[in-house]
C-alpha cells in the first residue's frame, strides 16, 4: 500500500520536480524513522499480543537467507553438471 501512494504521488509530478521529492526521503534522518515506525508497529502487532507469528518469520527469513548464500554455489554447480553431459 506505501507503493502505491507513493506512485499516486509521484505519478503528478514534473520530472524536474522529481528530486526534490526523492532526496528528503532519502535523508538518514527520514529512514532511521521510517525503521523507527516500522518497528514500533510490528512490536505492536506482534510481540505485544504474544503472537507466534515472529517465529514463523524467522524461520522463513532464515530458510530464504540460506537459499540465497547457497545459490552461487549451486549454480556453479548445475553448470558443471550440464557441461560435463555435454561432452567438452
Amino acid at each position: 500500500m506505501a507503493l502505491r501512494r507513493v506512485y499516486n504521488e509521484i505519478r503528478g509530478m514534473k520530472v524536474s520536480e522529481l528530486p526534490s521529492y526523492v532526496k528528503p526521503k532519502l535523508s538518514a534522518g527520514y529512514v532511521k524513522s521510517s525503521l523507527q515506525k516500522a518497528y514500533d508497529n510490528y512490536h505492536a502487532k506482534y510481540i505485544e499480543t504474544d503472537s507466534v507469528d515472529p517465529l514463523l518469520h524467522v524461520c522463513v527469513g532464515g530458510m530464504i537467507f540460506s537459499y540465497l548464500v547457497a545459490l552461487p554455489e549451486e549454480r556453479r554447480h548445475l553448470e558443471h553438471q550440464q557441461h560435463a553431459k555435454g561432452g567438452h
